[in-house]
C-alpha cells in the first residue's frame, strides 16, 4: 500500500485520486513530481502557540488538490508560481530555518508532495530539534496522513465545509466534509492531547481551522457540532479573516465581508459545546498577512 502512495506515475495521494502520471506531467494538483516551493519565511501571522515570539518555520508548497474561489494564496495554489527544488535543498531549507529560531517547521500545503517531503525529513530528522507542523487544507486521504505517523508532531488542517453543496460550488472538493474528518480522526490518533512547553508553544497536538464564509454560519455551526462529538483533546481555531479575493467576485453571495453576527453564532455556538481554542478580531479580515510569494528562502 505505501508503495502505492510513492508511485509518482498514478497519483493517489488527495480524495480525487486522479492518477496522473507526475513523473511526466501534472497532476489535479497543477504540480508533478518534483517539489516546488514559492517561499520560506519565518512567518508570524499563525495561532500564537505556533508563531510564538520567534515566528513559525514556513515553507509554502506550490499547487493544491483544491480550487477555493475565494483562496489569499492563489498565486501559489491555483497559478503554481514557485520554484522547483531537490529533495535534498528541502531538507536545507528546514535546518536553516531552525537556524534563524523558527519555533517549528511549518509545511503549508505540503499534502501533493508527502512522499518527497518524508525523504526530506529523513535528511534533515537527525539534526532537527524543533517541531513539524503539517498545515493543510483538509481535503486529505486519511491513508496518506498515516504515512507522516512518526515525522509531523503538529497538524493545523483546515474544515472547511459540512455541506458537500457548498464544497463544490466554493472548492469544487466533492466529499469534502467526510473525508476531512476521517483525516483529522488519523491526525488526533497520532498526536495525541496538545502539549506545550514553558513559553507555551505548543510541541504536539491538532489546532482546527474553520474560516466562516460570508452567509455560511450555519453550515459552520454544524462543523462545530460534529467536532465537539470527537473524544479527543484538541484546540479550535475560528477565523474570522475572509476577505474576498481571487474568484469571489463571480459568487455574489460571498463576494463581501463576514457580519459580527455571523461569526458571533459561531463563537457562542463552540463555547455552548465546550471547544477551546482562538477567536480573531474584526480587524484580521485584511489581504496584509498574506506573503509576498518572491521565492525568497528558497
Amino acid at each position: 500500500m505505501e508503495h502505492d502512495f510513492f508511485d509518482m506515475t498514478s497519483c493517489r495521494l488527495c480524495p480525487r485520486e486522479c492518477g496522473a502520471d507526475r513523473s511526466k506531467g501534472t497532476g489535479y494538483c497543477g504540480v508533478g513530481a518534483q517539489i516546488r516551493v514559492a517561499k520560506a519565511m519565518k512567518h508570524f501571522g499563525e495561532e500564537p502557540p505556533i508563531s510564538g515570539t520567534k515566528g513559525s518555520g514556513a515553507v509554502f508548497f506550490s499547487g493544491c488538490s483544491m480550487k477555493c474561489r475565494f483562496c489569499q494564496n492563489y498565486q501559489i495554489s491555483d497559478e503554481n508560481y514557485g520554484r522547483e527544488i531537490t529533495v535534498s535543498r528541502l531538507a536545507d531549507i528546514f535546518l536553516e530555518l531552525q537556524e534563524q529560531g523558527a519555533h517549528n517547521i511549518n509545511l503549508v500545503t505540503a499534502s501533493h508532495f508527502i512522499p518527497q517531503v518524508i525523504s526530506a525529513l529523513d535528511i534533515a530528522k537527525p539534526r532537527l530539534q524543533i517541531p513539524v507542523v503539517f498545515n493543510c487544507g483538509g481535503y486529505e486521504r486519511a491513508e496518506a496522513i498515516r504515512l507522516l505517523k512518526g515525522y509531523v508532531d503538529i497538524y493545523l488542517p483546515d474544515v472547511k465545509y459540512f455541506s458537500d453543496e457548498l464544497a463544490v460550488r466554493y472548492s469544487s472538493a466533492p466529499h469534502y466534509f467526510s473525508h476531512a474528518y476521517e483525516a483529522l480522526k488519523e491526525m488526533l490518533s497520532q498526536t495525541g492531547s496538545p502539549v506545550f512547553d514553558g513559553d507555551n508553544i505548543m510541541q504536539k497536538g491538532v489546532i482546527v481551522r474553520h474560516l466562516i464564509l460570508p452567509g455560511c454560519y450555519k453550515d459552520s455551526i454544524k462543523i462545530m457540532e460534529q467536532l465537539a462529538a470527537l473524544p479527543e483533546r484538541f484546540l479550535v481555531s475560528l477565523m474570522r479573516q475572509y476577505t474576498p479575493c481571487h474568484k469571489a467576485a463571480d459568487y455574489p453571495e460571498i463576494n463581501r465581508r463576514l457580519t459580527t453576527f455571523e461569526y458571533r453564532k459561531v463563537v457562542d455556538k463552540c463555547c455552548d459545546l465546550g471547544l477551546d481554542g482562538f477567536t480573531q478580531e474584526k480587524e484580521s479580515a485584511t489581504l496584509e498577512m498574506t506573503p509576498s510569494f518572491d521565492l525568497r528562502g528558497v
